[in-house]
């Protein structure tokens, strides 16, 4: 199989001839069709993530068709289609796991970084933690749901009821969840990089209510704020923006640090919140949601070979959605 490996951290990623993979007890083999390219992926490039392995193909935004079980498999079956996502096996048996917490697991494996992920022709995954995917999404259109989605999704959770939100950051989580929120009745402000006319007149077309640079005060007090943005002195920005008793909600796995700040910007009962991974539950609910709207993802498509070339724009800041490698079969 042709795949898309990463050799050491900081460097580009090489492309590879690998044997193809056999799906163990309890996995399935899935021939990719589209993956998306997500920050965490280029976190782990970059080397401001650890990798659990080395050599590894990253990839954790993964639609593609099962073509072959591992022994066990009962709920899935050759020729159908999946979604595989970032969670990709916990313990089962630690207090985080009992409590429907399992993204918190100290034993949690990831997709595209404990293991190898859809950078490639063919991946591997446990067959308990792949998602089924609504039948009115393109497997290019899917890709996206599969981390941009679901993380967007458990970050809007975590916001609370909040009716003015603010999203900073208007990447691919981003335009995927202010399209959830307002599918919800609430009304979304749209934070962008200082000067980004592209991405907020993007923001607008999507129905926010207001889009402008991340260091302007919105026009309304937030009852809670959405950073998916990794830039810790947006943390003292959207405090600034949200009223007393809001919430700041930290959407990704990797963030700079966040720099001192008075303590009047979190007095006030203000509450800051980090999200860890995603739960299964959090995808099924979200998949569920996905299906009763739909979501417009929008997603810019490279060919495989092409995923350094992808990392680079969305490093650079460079697209507008979501980035998705698209294989042969696909």
């Amino acid at each position: 199989m042709l795949a898309m490996q990463l050799q050491k951290p900081g460097a580009a990623l090489q492309k590879v001839r690998l044997p193809d993979p056999e799906p163990g007890p309890n996995q399935v083999l899935v021939r990719v069709a589209a993956c998306g390219v997500c920050r965490t992926d280029l976190h782990l490039v970059d080397a401001e993530l650890a990798c659990g392995k080395l050599p590894l193909i990253p990839g954790h935004e993964i639609v593609g068709r099962i073509e072959a079980v591992g022994a066990g498999v009962t709920t899935l079956g050759a020729g159908d289609r999946i979604g595989i996502a970032w969670l990709g096996h916990t313990c089962g048996q630690c207090a985080f796991c009992r409590s429907g917490h399992e993204n918190l697991c100290d034993a949690a494996k990831f997709t595209g970084c404990d293991f190898d992920g859809g950078y490639a022709d063919l991946a591997i995954a446990d067959a308990a933690y792949c998602y089924r995917l609504p039948v009115t999404y393109s497997d290019v259109a899917a890709a996206p749901l599969l981390c941009a989605g679901l993380i967007g999704y458990r970050s809007l959770r975590l916001a609370g009821d909040a009716q003015h939100l603010g999203l900073y950051g208007f990447g691919a989580a981003a335009h995927i969840i202010a399209q959830v929120a307002q599918f919800e009745g609430r009304s979304v402000y749209a934070f962008t990089r200082p000067g980004d006319a592209a991405a907020q007149t993007f923001a607008r077309q999507l129905g926010c209510v207001w889009a402008g640079d991340s260091d302007v005060r919105p026009p309304a007090m937030l009852d809670a704020a959405i950073l998916f943005a990794p830039v810790g002195s947006l943390v003292p920005a959207a405090l600034a923006s949200v009223r007393k008793g809001g919430t700041v909600v930290l959407g990704g796995i990797h963030m700079s640090d966040i720099p001192s700040m008075p303590y009047a910007l979190l007095w006030g009962e203000r509450i800051v919140r980090s999200v860890a991974n995603l739960t299964r539950q959090d995808g099924i609910d979200f998949m569920e949601v996905a299906a009763r709207m739909p979501i417009n993802t929008h997603v810019e498509p490279y060919g495989l070979s092409d995923a350094n070339l992808a990392l680079d724009r969305l490093r650079a800041g460079e697209l507008t959605g979501a980035a998705v490698l698209v294989t042969d079969t696909g």
